[in-house]
């Protein structure tokens, strides 16, 4: 069992006992530790993107820490995470939050996983008054309530698949066909971030004239879509469009091979986190993945370095990865961000560290991050990478692209 893994399993333990005994454990403060609260999916239909997130929120503590931690007004502080396990249940978030602010103490937060479950959070953040740092929800109605104490790392979900469709457009022009000529067959979850994914795809489609030809929902489970594909074989669409995170992506991928389904662009949400490479090899090739971030970007900052450091450093600390999800990466940030508002507040007071972070314009491994008055970051964007001989490259937009795109996508093997 790795290291970091131990200390993730303790963490999960630590939190079942606190649970059983409903007992305060730990104050915001407690002698030279910082403690910060999340409420995380260690169990459930997102439990490998918790285990993301959790993963690169630890490596950016353990990181922060071995540098001598956080000073404020002369005295260096440890950054320490409490976990509890969300069941990847938005009720569940909002119960664990109450205990995690009431009956801990910790005022200071790290998000969820997923947009359903942040969703449900924010409310409890708000009522309190306590800041929250989250990396994982990007849904764009998070930041459309007039919210003031949620700061979010990560781009939001207007603008995960709305590049492909400018790529689609882009290459059907090169390639003597109109925009509008093109087909689009969609299949999405169910769920606030997806259903928002969908909604600004289709404000895409809507500006190219292209005609969507199926749009349908994925089931509750996630676990099969092939009366969707059925339809997709059929019509022969243009493109593609899958958001359903791991799971949805996993069973996408899969039924896709299986049923010999496949169109000249294909663009689906959680490529990474689904391990698409490592379970269907040739299969996956061609797909084209949204991501935060890719360490072939020029970010740079003075804890981690290059984005492609902070890739390096992070396989070399957990080799059970293949690759560096960008679930893993924004979470780090967070802490980077808290670790910064700490030190530039010079306080512990919420209110205080909550106008901060409001304030804040940094530079990190991840990318750039500015806070509208909203909560979102506006200063870093997305990009599309392409599977390709087993690997992600960047291939839109244009400025960024490590490598021509592969178009179109051939038949999966």
């Amino acid at each position: 069992m790795q290291p970091a893994f131990k200390r993730y399993t303790r963490a999960i333990c630590a939190a079942a006992v606190a649970l059983a005994f409903a007992a305060p454990a730990a104050a915001k403060v407690e002698g030279d530790k910082i403690i910060l609260g999340s409420a995380i999916s260690i169990t459930g239909k997102y439990s490998q993107e918790g285990k993301n997130a959790s993963d690169g929120y630890n490596f950016a503590v353990d990181a922060i820490n071995r540098r001598g931690g956080v000073k404020v007004n002369g005295k260096s502080y440890k950054l320490e995470i409490k976990y509890y396990d969300d069941e990847s249940t938005p009720a569940r978030t909002a119960q664990l939050l109450e205990r995690i602010i009431n009956q801990d103490g910790i005022k200071y937060t790290l998000g969820p996983y997923a947009s359903g479950p942040t969703k449900a959070a924010l409310p409890v953040i708000e009522k309190y008054k306590i800041p929250m740092v989250e990396a994982e929800g990007a849904s764009r109605s998070l930041f459309t309530q007039g919210y003031r104490y949620v700061f979010a790392a990560l781009s939001t979900s207007d603008q995960y698949l709305a590049p492909a469709m400018d790529l689609a457009a882009e290459l059907a022009e090169k390639h003597g066909k109109k925009a509008s000529s093109l087909k689009v067959a969609m299949s999405f979850e169910n769920d606030p971030f997806s259903l928002d994914v969908r909604d600004c795809a289709v404000e895409k489609i809507k500006e190219h004239g292209m005609k969507i030809v199926v749009d349908d929902k994925m089931p509750r489970d996630l676990s099969d879509i092939s009366a969707t594909l059925t339809k997709m074989k059929a019509l022969k669409p243009d493109i593609i469009l899958v958001s359903g995170h791991t799971k949805g992506a996993t069973t996408a991928t899969r039924q896709m091979k299986e049923m010999g389904v496949n169109a000249p662009i294909v663009a689906m949400t959680h490529c990474e986190s689904a391990k698409l490479t490592t379970q269907f090899g040739a299969a996956s090739e061609g797909i084209l993945c949204p991501t935060q971030w890719a360490e072939s970007l020029k970010y740079k900052d003075d804890l981690f370095g290059t984005a492609k450091d902070y890739y390096n450093a992070f396989l070399k600390a957990h080799p059970e990865y293949k690759i560096v999800p960008y679930q893993t990466a924004q979470a780090s940030a967070v802490i980077q961000i808290w670790a910064n508002a700490f030190e530039r507040a010079q306080s512990f007071d919420t209110e205080k560290l909550r106008d901060t972070l409001a304030a804040t314009e940094m530079e990190t491994f991840y990318g750039h991050i500015k806070f509208s008055k909203a909560g979102n970051n506006v200063a870093k964007p997305m990009v599309l990478r392409q599977i390709q001989g087993g690997n992600y490259v960047v291939v839109a937009p244009t400025k960024y692209a490590s490598d021509p795109v592969e178009y179109p996508r051939k038949a999966p093997q």
